[in-house]
Formats: structure tokens, C-alpha cells, sequence
């Protein structure tokens, strides 16, 4: 195997590793995403402080979740922008 055999195949295993993160991250947008619906839902419906608090506690922790999740989905493209011009270039 030549050195550029070898480093193409690196470029797609790292490129196949990305996507499936990339997919897993997806998902948890989605899940997410759902999550917090339903949060609001009860939120909405609730009466009592103390769960209103909860739902509201509830709400700021899924949404700190989804940045994080949109986050690395976004590093991730970026990264394979890079690599992917990196690539045509050399």
C-alpha cells in the first residue's frame, strides 16, 4: 500500500466517523427537540409553583442541551469543509 492509498483510506474512515457522529448528534437534536415541547406542555398546564419551577428548570436545561448539540453539528460541517478543500489542494 502507498503512502496515498493509506492516507485516503485514513480520510474516509475520519469521514465515515464524522457522519456517524453527525447522525447520532441529529438524533439528538430531534429527541430534544421533543423534549423540550413536552416540557412546555406541562409547563403550560401546570398550577402548582413548585412544578412550574421545575418545568422552568426543566426547559433551560434542554435548551442548554440543544446548543451544545447544534453546536457540535456545526463544528463538525465546519471541519469537514476544511478537510474537504485541504483535500483539493494536495
Amino acid at each position: 500500500m502507498t503512502r496515498t492509498e493509506g492516507g485516503r483510506r485514513a480520510r474516509i474512515k475520519e469521514g465515515q466517523e464524522r457522519a456517524e457522529e453527525r447522525r447520532v448528534l441529529l438524533e439528538g437534536l430531534v429527541q430534544t427537540r421533543t423534549l423540550i415541547a413536552q416540557a412546555y406542555s406541562g409547563f403550560n398546564t401546570a398550577r402548582d409553583p413548585d412544578l412550574i419551577e421545575s418545568y422552568v428548570f426543566e426547559i433551560n436545561a434542554l435548551q442548554s442541551r440543544y446548543s451544545y448539540l447544534l453546536r457540535r453539528v456545526k463544528e463538525l460541517d465546519g471541519a469537514a469543509q476544511r478537510l474537504g478543500a485541504a483535500s483539493t489542494i494536495g
